[in-house]
């Protein structure tokens, strides 16, 4: 069963949900079974990468509020991001535009590390301070996932990977999906935020059952018929 997730790796709150989702995945009884796939959503296309700005300064420019409630809310993800064992470091978070972090993860798909790429990036944001636009920390997060040096670099020269970006945008915009986390369970239940473990287990139960359901076909009606081991019915 597939498990579509739309995220940004700039959102706290994708952060934390991420970890929250995979907690429920870990302990469901068919979590071999489950593709998880991850979609690129930017939450703020537009924004221009300054490495000199606080993310006090920016958070309280772009939402219209002051600095104190810009830190306030900074101070509200952190700790819950804590609850889910994540150490976060916003005051150091550099203020960058994730486009490139979104092709380098959609790069990374298709060589099987996407969600090593997701956790990478989160935690270079969130945690560790580096710039995400930075075509040099892309280069290094994506070697350290496994990926080809040269084909980190020539990615770098050239526009490959902004159709995909663009791709999961525009189906998140068909699906209706306005914010992220975003989850999709067998194209059929979705979960909208960083909910807790135990609604993730239900809705991978949920979308299991129906899973399940679909790989059993009904047999309306039955003639005669030959088998595997070329026995046909007289």
């Amino acid at each position: 069963m597939k498990v579509d997730i739309w995220s940004d790796v700039r959102c706290p709150f994708c952060y934390i949900g991420k970890h929250k989702f995979e907690k429920a995945l870990q302990e469901f009884s068919q979590k071999e079974h489950i593709e998880v796939v991850w979609h690129s959503f930017e939450l703020d296309p537009y924004i221009k990468t300054d490495a000199g700005k606080s993310i006090y300064d920016h958070l309280a420019e772009n939402k219209g509020i002051s600095r104190q409630q810009a830190e306030q809310m900074v101070a509200y993800s952190t700790r819950m991001a804590d609850e889910v064992g994540l150490k976060f470091n916003q005051e150091r978070s550099v203020v960058a535009n994730s486009f490139n972090a979104h092709r380098l993860i959609q790069f990374a798909k298709t060589k099987g590390p996407g969600n090593e790429a997701e956790e990478r990036l989160f935690k270079a944001y969130f945690e560790e301070g580096k710039n995400i636009d930075d075509k040099a920390v892309l280069i290094q997060t994506g070697i350290a996932i496994g990926l080809d040096k040269k084909e980190l670099e020539d990615l770098w020269s050239s526009d490959a990977f902004e159709k995909e970006v663009r791709e999961d945008e525009s189906a998140a915009q068909r699906i209706g999906i306005h914010g992220v986390p975003f989850f999709v369970f067998d194209q059929k239940y979705a979960v909208s935020g960083a909910q807790s473990p135990e609604v993730f287990s239900e809705a991978l139960e949920q979308g299991w059952s129906e899973y399940e359901k679909k790989q059993n076909l009904v047999i309306l009606e039955e003639g005669k018929s030959c088998s595997v081991d070329g026995n046909c019915d007289l």
